[in-house]
């Protein structure tokens, strides 16, 4: 076991990298000296899959010009755009963005479809079909993968079975369920509740890296338009201290790549549902436990004592080096079969994965035909695929295959919450023993759990 590397912070570019959205670079707004183009390279054969397969959507594309030069190198090489074309997608990215707001009534107002649908119209009037699939294409690759330090070397792709077991050490991350899962050596060790990106801010799918924990991170809100929403208490390129009530990251962050995080800071009643602009969110307390795990897996010690020690100065800045990095795999899936149990999750994200089809697949990937189940099985499975089609709204979801622009799509807030049911639960006796292993609770969720039957039981009896 290699020893821990607790690191001083002063590096501008780690302080100045925060959030769930890379701060944006002045440098790369509208005004700045343009590259010249060039020919773009040969479509790739992926450019026949659905649209819903390439979820891209403004506040995405705003994130990635965000990042700098490379992106638009990459949209210059791959997709063929001109010096305008690329500042007239930055400037719609930038203003479309600015038109989200979030609600904090609660009310839902907007969908992921709505989203793509509106990024692909104003993407497709400038630079013409065949290179909006282009530039989808390059944010799909790019968003997968994540590059860098947290490219994982795979190409960012998932297998190619449903409810795959990994028979490594790994994070699994599955979005839909709110669930993420710490393998080591093919074992599940460990399961914790998140919060997810809202519709309008995706999770990505693909394979990702951590490589470094850390403690008490500064946040400089970066200038994106949903830092300047009428609720918000901090200002653009204001930096956030590290301990303030005013930083959302709480008391760790871990970098997965462009543009997400790991990170603490939300409160319990945001795990479960939408909590961030495109990352992971844990509690403080659940994070801290998670950090703990990813660090002895990752070949370093981490001791109560010495997070005690970084919480107990707030206001200094460590990081914590994986002697290896840890892959972290983002999946989108919304039917899983666990022990005799199926579970079909709510469509939030309206990729149209609740379908016969991928139905049959999560079966026959353990082993099970639909007609293998009984009348009343199939019966129950099917109205549930049907009742959790549905986006956060309630509203069905039909993916998107149409190769003709959709009507004008109306921006709006930013939704914040899950309408109904998230999930429908059916005993399959066929797939007793079978399937993703089952939730694994740490200790530190079972605590909290206790905690709260304690408090329940209390004012209960004061009653």
């Amino acid at each position: 076991m290699k020893a821990i590397v607790v690191v001083l912070l002063f590096s501008p570019l780690i302080l100045s990298v925060s959030g769930c959205v890379t701060q944006t670079n002045n440098a790369n707004r509208p005004g700045s000296p343009a590259s010249t183009s060039v020919s773009p390279a040969p479509l790739p054969e992926t450019r026949n899959a659905s649209l819903a397969e390439v979820a891209v959507t403004f506040p995405v594309l705003d994130a990635f010009f965000a990042s700098g030069d490379e992106f638009k190198k990459e949209l210059q090489t791959k997709a063929g755009l001109t010096d305008e074309q690329i500042e007239k997608l930055r400037n719609v990215a930038r203003e479309e963005t600015a038109s989200l707001r979030e609600d904090v009534s609660g009310d839902y107002s907007g969908s992921t479809t709505a989203a793509r649908q509106l990024a692909r119209q104003r993407v497709e009037e400038i630079v013409g079909a065949d290179k909006a699939l282009r530039v989808f294409e390059v944010v799909r690759e790019k968003w997968g993968s994540a590059g860098g330090e947290n490219a994982t070397g795979e190409e960012g792709s998932l297998p190619p079975t449903p409810n795959s077991i990994p028979s490594d050490t790994r994070i699994v991350v599955n979005s839909p369920a709110y669930r993420m899962d710490v393998f080591q050596n093919g074992e599940l060790i460990k399961s914790y509740k998140i919060g997810i990106g809202y519709p309008e801010f995706p999770l990505p799918t693909g394979l990702r890296n951590a490589s470094v924990i850390i403690f008490n991170p500064t946040w400089t809100p970066p200038d994106e338009p949903w830092v300047e929403s009428p609720s918000s208490k901090v200002k653009v390129g204001q930096k956030i201290a590290a301990g303030s009530k005013l930083n959302p990251l709480g008391l760790l962050k871990i970098p997965i790549g462009l543009p997400s995080l790991i990170h603490g800071g939300k409160s319990a009643a945001k795990l479960g549902t939408f909590a961030s602009h495109g990352c992971v969110g844990l509690t403080d307390a659940l994070a801290e436990d998670f950090a703990k795990l990813l660090a002895r897996i990752g070949g370093s010690s981490l001791s109560g004592a010495e997070i005690a020690a970084f919480k107990k100065n707030r206001y200094e800045t460590k990081q914590v080096k994986l002697a290896e990095p840890i892959p972290v795999e983002l999946r989108y899936e919304t039917i899983v079969a666990e022990d005799g149990k199926l579970h079909i999750y709510r469509d939030v994200y309206e990729l149209n994965t609740n379908t016969e089809e991928k139905l049959r697949a999560v079966l026959e990937a353990n082993g099970v035909k639909l007609e293998d189940l009984s009348e009343a099985e199939r019966r129950q499975v099917l109205d549930a695929l049907e009742q959790m089609a549905t986006n956060a709204a309630g509203k069905p979801t039909e993916g998107e295959t149409k190769t003709e622009p959709s009507p004008k799509a109306k921006s709006g807030r930013v939704t914040r919450s899950v309408k109904g049911k998230k999930e429908v639960v059916i005993e399959i006796a066929a797939l007793k023993g079978k399937g993703y292993p089952e939730w694994r609770r740490s200790k530190t969720e079972r605590g909290m759990r206790n905690a709260r039957m304690r408090n329940a039981r209390i004012r209960n009896a004061d009653l």
